[in-house]
């Protein structure tokens, strides 16, 4: 099998393009108003790009920072932030007789380090009994858990 070389490669045939050069001449097919059209400012003259043609621009319509608004406020600044696992997902992870806590939860990857809560939420059926400990648990997660003969513990925080 033949190496490939750094000084070898090449790039796909047509992804490069040559650099267009504009107002070379009428022949060039950029020539004359160079792609700009006829007349006006934008013919003339480099416009920014934020210029609103003499319109107030944007950036001074908005007002800034007075004072605190709801808009400026974060929508629930002291919400606590809770992590949403599936039991579908325990059993994928874990296998029989394991605890499932918060803990355990973080390692596997299934919650953030910044949430403070587990929620076991949705249904399925579980073949292994499991010990899970969480926050907060939704009625049919609770039901698949204890009817496979495992524990829905809630711990408080």
């Amino acid at each position: 099998m033949k190496r490939v070389r750094l000084d070898e490669l090449k790039g796909a045939p047509g992804s490069r393009r040559k650099r267009k050069r504009v107002g070379r001449g009428i022949s060039a097919g950029q020539g004359k108003t160079a792609g700009r059209g006829t007349k006006g400012q934008k013919a003339r003259e480099q416009v920014p790009p934020w210029f609103e043609g003499g319109q107030t621009p944007l950036y001074k319509r908005v007002p800034k920072r007075r004072g605190e608004t709801k808009i400026a406020m974060p929508v629930e600044p002291f919400r606590k932030r809770t992590a949403e696992v599936t039991v579908r997902r325990l059993i994928q992870y874990f296998p029989e007789g394991v605890k499932v806590d918060p803990q355990a939860l973080l390692e596997k990857g299934l919650v953030d380090p910044n949430d403070e809560q587990i929620r076991i939420i949705g249904t399925a059926e579980l073949a292994r009994p499991m010990i899970v400990f969480a926050h907060h648990f939704t009625k049919g997660a609770r039901q698949s858990i204890e009817s496979a003969g495992g524990k829905a513990v809630v711990i408080s925080k």
